[in-house]
């Protein structure tokens, strides 16, 4: 065999198993004397593997050994985070790879995924077929304007794909090679990467308006040509671009945005959880919202279904909101309003009594009036919910539901230790980022994380197990549905709103059965009964092992 094939096997992370390959496969492949004589499991491999990342210094370098171990052998990468998940998880997504964003030219080792800038607007088609993957799935975009709560990181938003899609193995199951980040790299409008000598991505202010939708259009007309059975999801998209064009694409290829319907989902499930431990029906919520964004907006809409579908009607369902951004709450006689937030537009003379204009103690003067049973935070702004708010809602509701859901945790509304502090343990809490337990009372009471990784990886699995052409709201309620059925708190009022991270590959199984069944209910998928469709859910599920043969 010629000496040219040796490196090949051992440089290719799909195909590459180090230590692992046997003495059978060595002599055959020509690998002696190329690998060290010690022949290792994958367990053996594994556990070296943790042993390295554990003594990395800091998150980001954290972030950079993981990402050096999925260059270099697939299946090991991927046997890491499915055993560590609890522990990986904020180093793969929020909150480091906000970080990793930010200094994504500094650590950039090899490519992952595509990189469509706009000045190669009329070759989309073929930068796409210039994939490592053949077939592919699904497909994670973002143009990188509204990374997390950081803002525009313009080509550098690209580890945001890069980590959804790792957790859509991890935890899904979807076959990594059958995944496809991508960043549409349409400038950006951060002085500090254009002034950056070692900044990446295209080095021009955002294209807007006309030019813009153009891209986005040649980019959707792409993958109808080339990749027309994946599942798009839009990610990180700014509020003024998210959900138009969610709004002009979703009956017309199979998408979701996970900002919008990804985050509402698990919302809703946390809020499903939540509402038997605070002893009341989920038609009887008051939802105080701060935060007014494409995100915000998803999560009201969410929300305001269910409570339609437990018995109210239409118009008291929305009566039951409101909703407070940077210049107040949200009146009818304001003229700043999207369509989607004038849906929840209160009465003018709803304003603040105070007189007072600042978000706080329009905040304060809200829960004061609306006595809410939920408090949710979408909006980036760190600590809003005060200590005089938070107290405020408790004195009115038995078991005050706050989710300061805004990510990454520099942008929390709230540290749940103080929220459990404020209400004397009362408060039923899930956050947007991760947060150590609380100590209370000798006990140690976890976290929930409401984080879209409860559902993004499930809705992935239950459309490509299904056969779906589309996502309907339907699949995403029936995730918040299922979701929510899990919730530990359902049974022990003080325990968690949602499962246990560690539980999170079997609660995916469960998801994403829900979400295939809707989309035979909804007409969306071939005709299969639930039986049928839970047998390809498990064939669809790759696991990370190394396959029998070289």
């Amino acid at each position: 065999m010629s000496p040219s094939v040796f490196p090949q096997i051992l440089e290719d992370p799909l195909r590459n198993r180090g230590t692992a390959f046997t003495a059978d496969q060595r002599r055959v492949l020509g690998l002696d004397g190329l690998l060290p004589p010690a022949i290792e499991t994958l367990e053996d491999q594994a556990t070296r593997a943790w042993e390295v990342f554990r003594r990395r210094p800091t998150p980001l370098d954290k972030y950079v050994n993981l990402r050096e171990l999925r260059e270099t052998n697939l299946v090991l990468y991927y046997r890491l985070l499915v055993d560590h998940l609890e522990d990986v998880l904020p180093i793969v997504y929020t909150p480091t790879v906000g970080l990793a964003c930010q200094r994504f030219h500094r650590i950039f080792r090899r490519p992952r995924g595509l990189t469509l800038s706009y000045p190669m607007r009329d070759r989309l088609p073929e930068l796409l077929r210039n994939r490592r993957e053949h077939g592919v799935d699904v497909i994670v975009v973002t143009d990188g304007e509204r990374i997390l709560g950081l803002g525009d990181q313009g080509a550098g938003g690209l580890g945001i794909p890069i980590g959804k899609l790792a957790l859509y193995t991890a935890i899904g199951g979807l076959d990594p090679r059958r995944t496809l980040p991508i960043v549409l790299d349409v400038g950006t409008n951060n002085e500090e990467r254009l002034a950056d000598p070692g900044y990446l991505g295209w080095r021009h202010e955002r294209v807007t308006g006309a030019e813009y939708d153009d891209f986005v259009e040649r980019f959707v007309t792409a993958v109808e040509e080339e990749l027309p059975q994946s599942l798009v999801q839009w990610e990180d998209f700014a509020t003024h671009n998210a959900r138009p064009i969610l709004d002009r694409y979703r009956d017309r290829i199979c998408t979701f945005n996970d900002d919008i319907q990804g985050t509402a989902a698990v919302a809703l499930g946390a809020l499903i959880g939540a509402t038997p431990a605070a002893g009341i029906r989920l038609r009887d919520h008051r939802i105080v919202l701060l935060g007014a964004g494409s995100a915000a907006m998803g999560v009201a809409d969410e929300i305001r279904h269910a409570l339609t579908a437990d018995g109210l009607d239409a118009d008291e369902a929305r009566r039951r909101f409101w909703v407070v951004d940077v210049d107040g709450l949200l009146t009818e006689d304001r003229d700043d309003l999207t369509p989607e937030q004038r849906t929840y537009a209160r009465p003018a003379g709803e304003r603040s009594p105070s007189g007072d204009a600042s978000t706080g103690s329009v905040l304060h003067d809200v829960v004061r009036v609306a006595r809410p049973t939920a408090l949710v935070g979408l909006s980036t702004a760190h600590g809003a919910f005060t200590e005089p708010i938070v107290r405020e809602m408790a004195a009115h509701t038995t078991r005050p539901i706050v989710f300061p859901l805004s990510n990454p945790t520099s942008s929390a509304e709230a540290d749940p230790v103080d929220l459990d502090r404020w209400t004397d343990g009362r408060a039923l809490v899930a956050t947007g980022s991760p947060f150590p337990p609380i100590e209370r009372d000798g006990r140690t009471i976890p976290v929930s994380q409401s984080n879209n990784v409860y559902v993004f990886p499930a809705v992935g699995l239950g459309v490509v197990a299904s056969q779906a052409a589309r996502v309907t709201d339907g699949m995403l309620r029936a995730a918040s549905t299922a979701l929510g059925a899990r919730s530990p708190a359902r049974g022990t009022p003080n325990a968690p709103l949602l499962p246990p991270i560690a539980e999170l590959r079997d609660v995916a199984g469960e998801i994403a059965l829900a979400v295939a069944c809707a989309a035979v209910a909804d007409g969306v998928a071939p005709e299969r009964d639930a039986d049928d469709l839970r047998r390809r859910i498990a064939r669809s599920r790759w696991e990370p092992v190394y396959p029998d043969e070289t």
